[in-house]
């Protein structure tokens, strides 16, 4: 399986807010620090908070910190929001995709169950198991 860039910088956004939760982080620091576009970076934080997973406040003392307790937060939860637009594979698109090998595929199934296999294996994983802070502070 691959995630999509959009869910690892939420993720790494999440860990980074996980390690220093006292702490409000602007955007473009977090996106300096990871060395990834800021506007994106944006787009992924704004989908957090809609989420109710991020909140970001303005002015001084402000900046993004997790909305709820990093050890509330499951891993499963987090993909399955950043990744809601992303099939697995074509046949898995709301749509059905253009697949030709269906309705008599064999290998469908088997992906279905591996999805779900590695969203479970998420799903017993809190942000807290994997808070992310650099060495030098």
């Amino acid at each position: 399986m691959r995630l999509t860039q959009f869910t690892d910088f939420g993720l790494r956004a999440l860990m980074r807010l996980a390690g220093r939760p006292e702490r409000g982080f602007a955007t473009a620091e977090l996106a300096d620090e990871f060395g990834v576009s800021r506007h994106h970076l944006a787009k992924v934080v704004a989908r957090l908070a809609s989420a109710g997973l991020v909140e970001a406040r303005r002015g001084g003392g402000g900046g993004l910190r997790l909305a709820r307790p990093a050890a509330e937060i499951r891993l499963g939860e987090v993909v399955r929001l950043l990744e809601a637009d992303q099939a697995l594979v074509e046949c898995f698109a709301a749509d059905g995709g253009a697949c030709t090998l269906m309705p008599d595929c064999r290998l469908k199934a088997r992906l279905a169950r591996a999805e779900t296999a590695f969203l479970a294996e998420l799903d017993r994983t809190t942000l807290a198991d994997c808070t992310w802070a650099p060495r030098s502070e």
